[in-house]
């Protein structure tokens, strides 16, 4: 890799910032969904999909541990103290983004606007979280936590 990427702490940043991204947008659009089918109030769909949204970053990070030989409680315990402020994160720059974008909130599943908003609401929160991530690495926290359960895997070396 060239560039800032060929630094394995930015790139391991770059995995968590990447991973957190998809459970996000999975739990945000899904509650989404959910809430517009059932005709729930905005406020209560916003919080369906941030708590979605939790929910599937961390069963992202989880099952692969899980699936290493951790036990499930082990895991997830990991991935709460690694990934919480990550996802907290993104879903205030996310959610903050949506509201600033006039219509966004008011656009429906099948309106351009939503899927438009949508993205640029994902890639901001991309671009914060992502030296927030950066800097849990540098500490050995964050990704960095899980990244040390995953076997045959070694963790690059926390800066101080």
């Amino acid at each position: 890799m060239f560039g800032p990427w060929k630094d394995d702490r930015n790139a391991m940043a770059a995995s968590a910032t990447l991973h957190c991204l998809t459970g996000c947008a999975i739990g945000e659009i899904l509650g989404l969904m959910i809430g517009t089918a059932a005709g729930l109030a905005t406020g209560v769909t916003v919080a369906l999909s941030v708590g979605l949204a939790f929910v599937f970053g961390y069963l992202l990070s989880t099952l692969p541990l899980v699936q290493g030989g951790i036990a499930f409680g082990s895991a997830l315990k990991v991935v709460l103290a690694a990934d919480t402020l990550s996802i907290l994160t993104m879903e205030v720059v996310d959610n903050g983004v949506m509201l600033l974008v006039p219509g966004a909130m008011e656009a429906g599943l099948v309106d351009p606007v939503f899927w438009l908003s949508m993205m640029l609401a994902l890639a901001a929160a991309f671009v914060v979280a992502f030296p927030v991530n950066r800097a849990l690495i540098d500490r050995g926290r964050g990704h960095a936590l899980t990244h040390d359960m995953h076997a045959g895997h070694e963790a690059p070396q926390a800066h101080h």
